[in-house]
């Protein structure tokens, strides 16, 4: 992978044919330091937020080896570039092979479900198995959340307490976990689901081994700053205290957009303009699904190669290579009035859910990564709230952001 100091040095080195990804390596590696230094217990990385090699290679060499995984084949990814790690099938519905796959192929023992039918498949998949772990996901409020993961999995809570109560019956390790949304704004809904997950426990009348809270860990994005991190590790740890689960319970969480969004940025070239529509050779079944579907905020900026860029902005919404009119990003994304055909524009924080979600309809897709150097944009793991009035620190300093937390205490 090519390396350069920054995008515009590629844009004025060589012509932009199609997208290049732009990939940090640093910021995986700023970011998953930060989680298994702050973070009082086990991370795990949820691949499914970019399942690519050099993001599994990079939190690895950062020191993650626990990862959330949602089918054989990211299985088979961590299998390949994370050797010595350990996984968790944390999907809540997983189909009779794939359960069978994992356990007997690739060494999983640790199983999510939400309902007694998926119980059912672990533990005849697994041949009833003495050394599963299995997580009984519950469903909890996502009002705190930019993005609702509600409604599709959890175990609703009258119904939960007797999952519980079978699951314990059958598993080595017992668990729970939930998820409070992505790009979660309020570190006290952790807070709500952990002490509404103990007030489950207690009715079910068993013992728990395992918390999991999950991911939804935020990311800053245009209009969009959350509190900082260590606000979030703080509710979690105080909710965990108070928690009736055994004394030596572990704590997990399973981040994914916190600890790649800030690691890949996209170049996508202007190939027309109309009055306020630019329209680009990466649109919503590329790399910005979610700004079309989930019309989220990404941050942008205009590179030229003698870089005279000094017009006033106007807003602009995008579309997309493809012949199909869903290919649609409202925006409006502020760019210099003057941008014409041929301009590059840099589109930001597409780490998480990127290149994940993209597609090769129409016969579009194909991209080149190179490795930049730089961090354009407002990160969680630099200055924070407390130095928002300067206006040259946005987000704690380094020093702050990596200090060691003191783990929980053990509850022996």
């Amino acid at each position: 992978m090519h390396t350069y100091h920054t995008p515009l040095d590629l844009v004025r080195s060589r012509h932009v044919e199609s997208p290049v990804v732009c990939v940090r390596p640093d910021r995986v590696a700023e970011a998953g330091r930060w989680f298994q230094d702050n973070f009082p217990g086990e991370v795990l990385y949820a691949v499914k937020a970019n399942p690519a090699p050099w993001i599994l290679q990079a939190l690895h060499k950062a020191g993650t080896r626990f990862f959330d995984v949602a089918s054989i084949p990211e299985i088979q990814l961590v299998a390949e570039h994370c050797p010595d790690s350990r996984m968790a099938f944390l999907h809540p519905v997983k189909s009779r092979e794939s359960i069978r796959r994992a356990y007997y192929e690739f060494g999983v023992r640790i199983f999510a479900l939400d309902c007694e039918a998926e119980l059912a498949k672990i533990v005849e998949e697994t041949n009833h198995a003495d050394d599963v772990t299995l997580i009984v996901r519950l469903a909890v409020s996502n009002d705190g959340a930019m993005f609702s993961l509600a409604g599709k999995f959890g175990v609703p809570a009258y119904e939960a307490a007797e999952l519980i109560r079978k699951a314990r019956a059958h598993a080595f390790e017992l668990g729970v976990s939930f998820h409070v949304g992505s790009q979660c704004m309020q570190p006290s809904a952790y807070r709500s689901a952990m002490l509404e997950a103990s007030r489950l426990i207690v009715q079910a009348g068993v013992t728990v081994d395992i918390v999991d809270v999950g991911g939804g860990f935020p990311s800053i994005y245009p209009g969009m700053t959350p509190p900082p991190l260590d606000d979030y590790v703080t509710a979690i740890e105080d909710a965990f205290e108070e928690m009736m689960v055994l004394e030596n319970a572990d704590l997990w969480c399973e981040p994914g957009r916190a600890l790649v969004a800030e690691a890949e940025s996209v170049l996508t070239r202007v190939e027309l303009r109309k009055g306020d529509a630019l329209y680009l050779n990466d649109g919503a079944y590329g790399r910005l699904f979610d700004a079309a579907h989930a019309k989220w905020p990404f941050p942008v900026r205009l590179h030229r190669p003698r870089g005279d860029i000094d017009a006033p902005t106007a807003s602009f919404r995008f579309f997309g290579p493809t012949c199909d009119s869903l290919d649609a990003i409202p925006g409006p994304f502020e760019l210099p009035a003057d941008i014409r055909e041929g301009d590059v524009i840099e589109i930001g924080m597409l780490g998480a859910y990127g290149t994940a979600l993209a597609t090769d309809f129409n016969g579009f897709g194909a991209i080149e990564r190179v490795a930049v150097e730089d961090m354009p944009w407002p990160s969680m793991f630099e200055a924070q709230s407390d130095l928002a009035e300067d206006d040259d620190a946005k987000v704690i300093s380094f020093a702050r952001a990596r200090r060691r937390r003191p783990r929980l205490r053990r509850r022996a």
